[in-house]
């Protein structure tokens, strides 16, 4: 059974070692998607997909269709700023 790896990218600097790391890492059992998501078109089916797994960062990586575990940090999110101190005087 094949195993199918997504990766979502944002075609920069930071995404494409990642990429490469999961070529290098694949095996003939894997079938490697990338999706680019820079992209804005409407209906983008790539940014389509990464909000059906929950894509909230990238790069981000998904097998057969669970995005993994290191990759579902919940993003930037109001709360995380305050807790920085973002909006609040000096």
């Amino acid at each position: 059974m094949k195993r199918i790896i997504e990766v979502f990218t944002a075609g920069c600097p930071l995404c494409s070692p990642v990429v490469e790391l999961v070529r290098s890492t694949a095996c003939s059992s894997c079938d490697i998607i990338t999706h680019n998501l820079t992209e804005t078109e409407a209906g983008n089916p790539a940014l389509r997909r990464a909000r059906l797994l929950g894509v909230q960062t990238l790069p981000a990586v998904a097998v057969n269709g669970t995005l993994l575990a290191c990759c579902q940090g919940g993003g930037i999110t109001r709360e995380a700023l305050e807790a920085a101190g973002i909006g609040q005087a000096a």
